[in-house]
């Protein structure tokens, strides 16, 4: 069984940073991609980044893309999504998933593992 763990959430003034980091627990992350997703009240869980097992192919959305980064962590076996310039409406639950699969995934459906999530509020 695959465990994810996020960390690294918070409450941040807008304009600031946050490092969200996945801790996976399947030896052979490389095979896997993963990816963050963030879910705010009220509203689905919606795509934000994603990165392959070797990390040679990246994606983002349309709201983090030149804002947030996607990438293999200096610590063997995790992920982590840098998250600058942020702002109010990026407050949300962020989840780190991961699928054994090629290719990045864009929509939630094509993940098989969920961490429990980490809340980030974005105070303006």
């Amino acid at each position: 069984q695959v465990q994810l763990v996020e960390t690294g959430g918070g409450l941040v003034q807008a304009g600031g940073s946050l490092r969200l980091s996945c801790g996976v627990s399947q030896r052979y992350v490389v095979n896997f991609t993963m990816a963050w997703f963030r879910q705010a009240p009220g509203k689905g869980r919606e795509f934000v980044a994603a990165i392959t097992g070797l990390g040679t192919d990246t994606a983002y959305s349309s709201s983090s893309k030149g804002r947030f980064t996607i990438s293999r962590g200096a610590v063997k076996n995790t992920v982590d999504l840098q998250m600058n310039s942020l702002k109010p409406e990026d407050t949300a639950v962020y989840y780190c998933a991961a699928r054994a699969a090629l290719g990045n995934g864009l929509h939630s459906y094509e993940y098989d593992h969920w961490g429990q999530g980490t809340q980030v509020t974005v105070s303006s």
